[in-house]
């Protein structure tokens, strides 16, 4: 069942601020056979961007442009974190307040900002039922699609190399019992309007991940969390362009931190995408407080594609939940409890959680159903296909993520065999069926993820002990 608290209604009316995604594992995809290693630092054990880097991961806030004069503001800024996420500045009506005349003034200053003290941005958001300026509210059909598609590929091609990850489209999934889509403008111009929104941010700035974010999806067990997860599926299926899915994560007594958080991060994260936790606030005080931001922390460091944590806002006077006193440093810029427990579990290195093998709730609802354009035939004599990977390393450990690619014609299976280092271990793997554990290891497809088009591909993934493979990968199609 899908859970819809009060503070669901209320936000509604509040919320002039909103939300964010997303950031690739280590310092984005690296090339075929390059190993990162992400040693911990002198600064690492002291804030909060230095200790969540050790673990290949980013620790971000979600600024605001005008609060860039603010001294104590931007210092906690500069000193704890590693990304940042523009509150508002980004969205449809601040880029683009009447129609094709485009505004990026507020949203540079935060990423000039961000890029001068070398920190990761996440672009939110380019598609939205909310926060349209009047003239896309007053639009609808096919000429809402094409302005949207407009607005999209525009704001993305003009911020092409310096985004790390976009929230492409933000909450459009309606509460309640069902899963069903929010019936919005966007929604009613087709029910495809999702997957052209990836398409068209893949073709403006093919670097930056793609990202879908929502809220109330922290719970694996509720219908929202549920729809999300099986369009994030298809789309994986299909060859939509998706990257990452976010979970927005506002935590209070009417929405509280849910028991099987892991369970939902570890199963988004079995479809070969990453997942950020992109708006994280809890609100409450002292020990309870902190105890919560410390289970998140460790929820995330023990999914290996959950690389990065976004907190929404910097002091609780900033917070558009302020009277909840949500975030780790109070309204005087001083640290909280909150803070000391996010730090102490950012400092486990390498993580003391790592997932269990497989992980302990595997999704349940695998695709039922071949993509919609198999093959009708099998694919001919010597079809082939490709792998390469890249790494997330740490000292004693690593994550590899692998894709693999069909060749000129389409398969229906496929394995990757890799060379690990002597002393070197398998530990856990996702979309994909492990053989062996150590030396020449093996990894075939599992149930939805074997038949390819020809040129289309998937990923998986392996975290293991020792040291990271660097020798090319061997992909066999059957």
């Amino acid at each position: 069942m899908t859970k819809t608290s009060a503070w669901d209604t209320g936000r509604r009316s509040t919320r002039l601020r909103l939300r964010t995604t997303v950031v690739s594992i280590a310092a984005g995809a690296l090339a075929v056979g390059t190993i990162l290693t992400v040693a911990p630092t002198a600064n690492a054990a002291t804030t909060l961007g230095a200790s969540a880097a050790a673990h290949g991961r980013y620790f971000g806030a979600a600024i605001a442009a005008h609060k860039l004069s603010d001294s104590t503001y931007v210092g906690i800024v500069n000193r704890e974190f590693n990304s940042i996420t523009p509150e508002n500045e980004m969205k449809i009506n601040a880029t683009e307040p009447s129609q094709g005349r485009f505004d990026y003034a507020a949203a540079d200053r935060i990423v000039n900002h961000a890029r001068a003290q070398g920190m990761k941005v996440r672009g939110h958001t380019l598609a939205w039922h909310s926060q349209q300026p009047a003239w896309m509210e007053g639009m609808s059909g096919s000429p809402l699609r094409q302005a949207m598609l407009n607005h999209v590929t525009q704001v993305a091609t003009y911020y092409r190399g310096k985004i790390d990850s976009w929230d492409v489209v933000n909450e459009a999934f309606a509460d309640g019992n069902g899963g069903a889509r929010r019936d919005s403008n966007l929604q009613r111009t087709g029910n495809d309007w999702i997957e052209a929104a990836f398409r068209a941010a893949r073709a403006a700035d093919p670097g930056a991940k793609l990202c879908y974010n929502d809220y109330n999806t922290d719970n694996w067990n509720w219908d929202k969390t549920q729809a999300v997860y099986r369009m994030v599926q298809d789309f994986k299926t299909r060859g939509v362009p998706i990257d990452c899915v976010g979970l927005q994560s506002h935590f209070n007594q009417g929405s509280p931190y849910p028991s099987n958080y892991r369970t939902t991060l570890q199963n988004f994260a079995a479809l070969g995408v990453d997942v950020q936790i992109t708006e994280l606030d809890i609100e409450g005080s002292g020990a309870t407080q902190a105890n919560t931001y410390r289970n998140v922390v460790n929820d995330c460091l023990a999914v290996p594609r959950c690389n990065g944590i976004t907190v929404w806002g910097v002091r609780d006077s900033d917070s558009w939940r302020a009277s909840g006193t949500p975030l780790l440093f109070d309204n005087n810029g001083n640290k909280k409890q909150a803070y000391d427990a996010t730090l102490s579990a950012l400092n486990l290195n390498p993580p003391s959680n790592p997932p269990s093998n497989p992980p302990s709730n595997p999704p349940s609802n695998p695709p039922s159903n071949p993509p919609s354009n198999p093959p009708s035939d099998p694919p001919p004599s010597g079809a082939g296909c490709s792998a390469t990977f890249s790494v997330n390393a740490w000292t004693g450990g690593f994550v590899a993520t692998v894709k693999v690619t069909a060749g000129t014609s389409a398969i229906n299976g496929w394995s990757v065999a890799m060379n690990l280092p002597a002393g070197s271990a398998v530990t856990n793997s996702w979309s994909a069926q492990a053989s062996g554990t150590s030396g020449a290891v093996r990894f075939g497809n599992v149930s939805y993820n074997g038949r390819l088009n020809a040129g289309a591909g998937t990923e998986f993934g392996f975290q293991g002990t020792g040291t990271a493979p660097s020798g090319a990968p061997v992909c066999t199609a059957s």
